[in-house]
């Protein structure tokens, strides 16, 4: 990986943050868990070559879990479980258009609120379900908001020798 690499990676990894802590504080007056993190970090896999794209998805959730208040790597865990789905649907799926990409993501919350919900469940011993109607909103939002992320992704990364071949 070259200087202009890294320093684009670390631009829209500054750029998911901000989202994520815009969207996560605008939407949280509605009781709606939006991780627009995870948005960023399915594009990275779908997009960039496995080792940068689970590096990519481990830092931004653990990134989450030092800033969090729940059981501290369960967002490491969870995001490298989803970067391994997605990793693995990337070669079979046609993540240029855009349903694959809103399905992704619909599915990846979902799944990250289940295995976080689970996780914590299991080692403290307590509840972390953000509910049913709040992951749904989330999933919802969080899908809207995927081609957007996709695109600035395959924008700022450009013609990188990060892209995934296909």
């Amino acid at each position: 990986m070259n200087i202009v690499d890294a320093i684009k990676l670390f631009f829209l990894f500054i750029v998911a943050t901000v989202f994520h802590w815009a969207f996560a504080s605008l939407f949280a007056h509605w009781g709606i868990s939006v991780n627009t993190l995870l948005v960023f970090v399915a594009a990275f896999c779908a997009l960039l070559k496995l080792p940068v794209a689970y590096s990519a998805a481990f830092l931004g959730g653990l990134f989450l879990d030092f800033f969090g208040t729940k059981l501290f790597g369960n967002n490491a865990f969870t995001f490298t479980v989803c970067a391994c789905v997605i990793c693995n649907l990337a070669p079979r799926f046609d993540f240029d258009e855009l349903f694959p990409q809103m399905v992704a993501v619909f599915g990846l919350t979902w799944l990250a609120g289940i295995c976080n919900a689970l996780l914590v469940y299991l080692f403290a011993s307590a509840s972390a379900w953000p509910g049913f109607w709040s992951l749904l909103g989330g999933a919802f939002v969080d899908c809207l908001c995927a081609p957007l992320v996709f695109w600035l992704v395959r924008r700022v990364m450009g013609s990188s020798l990060l892209i995934r071949q296909v």
